[in-house]
């Protein structure tokens, strides 16, 4: 009798054994899957190779859950690319009546009148070309997000791209009464980079600083690839620094400011392997543009 239960005690530890070792298989397949599910972008579900009715159970729900996500997602990809059409749509019909406007602004200055609507002409033509400016910033954010860019790597000296851009921008950073301090390595940094995408980069961190400096600006490349924007920035805390990147956000409220400036060079900089942050310290705003050494991305 004892020699029974000892085996159906033996038995029964077995069978308990192999449901344990069952659920553990079936617990590690269903980890691995779905981290493999939600990393890669396809239409596969769960599926487990264990008997186990309650890990059956568990990968049901969790491909209940990826179908939901999925919907989800898709419905976020139609939208964005919704609003990106809709931007480039707007952005060319605007343009032609615009170039009118200009045309008949340009034969209305030669024209005889009184001071008082040459005044008013030259206000218009103020915030003509304001909406000139706003729509091509538009048309650019289109043609940075449409997915079949072009986007040709070849290897580009950061240090030159750096200073033609401080070149460009030193009139209107003096005009402001802002001295830059340009801190250049004494090698040259080399990248696989889009030299346009890079100026495009550099002349939106430029413009950045053009709108928030307090008076000052220090540009530093580093060895690294990385160059850092700095200046004072009193008006902005925070929160407003963390949605800097944010399409449209804008801290001022400037009509001439689309807020999209920053978006296109962090697009721009993960177009080329590289990556945009910006952080606040003690009052001062520092955006840094990296460039990592390594293979880049295939165009």
């Amino acid at each position: 009798m004892a020699y029974l239960a000892c085996a159906i005690l033996a038995v029964t530890t077995l069978a308990l054994g192999m449901k344990v070792l069952a659920m553990r298989r079936g617990a590690r397949q269903i980890l691995r899957e779905l981290s493999e599910k939600l990393s890669e972008d396809t239409n596969t579900l769960i599926s487990l190779s264990v008997s186990d009715g309650q890990m059956r159970r568990l990968a049901a729900e969790l491909n209940r859950q990826l179908r939901t996500l999925r919907e989800q997602r898709l419905r976020y990809r139609q939208g964005d690319q919704e609003l990106k059409d809709a931007i480039t749509n707007v952005s060319h019909d605007l343009r032609t009546p615009l170039t009118a406007i200009c045309g008949y602004l340009e034969l209305l200055e030669r024209e005889d009148k009184s001071d008082a609507a040459a005044r008013y002409l030259e206000r218009i033509g103020e915030r003509t070309e304001a909406m000139k400016a706003l729509t091509e910033e538009l048309f650019r954010y289109s043609v940075v997000l449409s997915t079949d860019r072009d986007m040709t790597l070849e290897p580009v000296d950061m240090n030159a791209a750096l200073e033609e851009c401080v070149a460009g921008f030193y009139a209107a950073l003096t005009g402001r009464g802002i001295e830059p301090v340009i801190l250049m390595p004494e090698r040259r940094v080399v990248r696989r980079l889009n030299r346009a995408a890079l100026n495009r980069v550099f002349s939106n961190l430029f413009s950045n600083a053009l709108k928030y400096s307090d008076g000052d600006l220090t540009v530093a490349l580093s060895e690294d690839g990385q160059a850092a924007f700095s200046n004072a920035a009193a008006a902005l805390d925070p929160v407003q620094v963390g949605r800097l990147f944010d399409r449209f956000f804008s801290v001022e409220a400037a009509r001439s400011s689309t807020g999209l400036g920053l978006a296109i060079a962090r697009t721009l900089a993960e177009q080329m392997g590289g990556s945009v942050t910006a952080r606040l310290e003690e009052g001062r705003l520092t955006v840094t543009v990296a460039f990592p050494e390594g293979p880049a991305p295939a165009p």
